[in-house]
């Protein structure tokens, strides 16, 4: 007769997960590298138009160059990069704040969600020329683009977030005497913090977005206004180069607002599959 193990082997099942961690990290290095392995194959058979599509290896070498040889790479990515915490730090802190006023206080949610979707759907994109004239082509007009993208994916988020949490939990707050800034702490934000920095993550994307196209046009430094200078002189190897660049840099930011967020929300797993 077979038995039921019921209890389980506590040594097996960490090896089953360890060999499952390194599947998963296998498969997140064998995706790119097989699309790059295709994309250099494609280039050099001539099935890609490797003047529009130069192999990955030729590239690389561009990459190096500009990066480590004193092309200048870096210092643009330097200069985008200010821009991008600049803006994101003013865009997502207010909208927290005022997120969770708006998840808490049903009196300033009917009062301010009209105008939140009257103005949200606006491409960010399209309000740039305003802000132009308004703030002239400085540094102003592109931390303002940045802003108001990230604000309203960051706010959004926070009131969904905190919409979300069971009523349950602010009844047994009040029972227990807490006080608003106590609902706010306590309640509030870690029930929503999750969804917040769902939104952090989103809102981070954006920002680079946004400050690549701000830079295409009112810029004279940064990497979007590398790739778009290198696009009107036909130097692709600089182009893609930049467009790596940006491409890992926003890599490396979405990992570090995972590892945040880790900390801050010990309790949720994202990478669980």
């Amino acid at each position: 007769m077979k038995t039921i193990d019921i209890v389980g082997h506590p040594e097996r099942d960490l090896r089953r997960e360890q060999r499952r961690v390194m599947i998963y990290r296998s498969l997140n290095v064998l995706s790119p590298v097989s699309l790059l392995l295709l994309w250099e194959l494609l280039s050099r058979t001539d099935v890609l138009d490797s003047r529009f599509f130069p192999p990955p290896s030729q590239v690389s070498l561009t990459f190096i160059d500009l990066t480590f040889g004193g092309g200048g790479l870096l210092g643009d990515l330097g200069v985008s990069l200010a821009r991008i915490l600049g803006g994101f730090l003013l865009g997502a802190v207010p909208a927290l704040v005022l997120g969770l006023a708006m998840g808490l206080l049903r009196p300033v949610r009917a009062a301010l969600d009209p105008l939140i979707s009257f103005v949200y759907p606006v491409p960010k994109l399209a309000i740039l020329p305003l802000l132009i004239l308004i703030l002239g082509l400085g540094e102003a007009s592109k931390l303002a683009v940045i802003a108001i993208g990230v604000f309203f994916q960051v706010l959004i988020n926070t009131v969904a977030g905190v919409l979300n949490i069971p009523a349950l939990y602010f009844d047994a707050a009040r029972n227990l005497g807490a006080n608003r800034w106590a609902m706010y702490r306590t309640v509030a934000l870690p029930g929503a913090l999750p969804t917040i920095f769902a939104g952090l993550k989103i809102a981070m994307g954006t920002a680079f977005l946004l400050i690549v196209a701000a830079e295409f046009v009112a810029a004279q430094s940064g990497i979007g206004y590398r790739v778009w200078n290198s696009w009107r002189t036909f130097d692709l190897g600089v182009m893609y180069s930049g467009l790596i660049l940006l491409a890992v840099t926003g890599l490396v930011a979405q990992l570090l607002l995972a590892t945040i967020q880790s900390i801050f929300v010990p309790w949720q797993r994202p990478d669980r599959l």
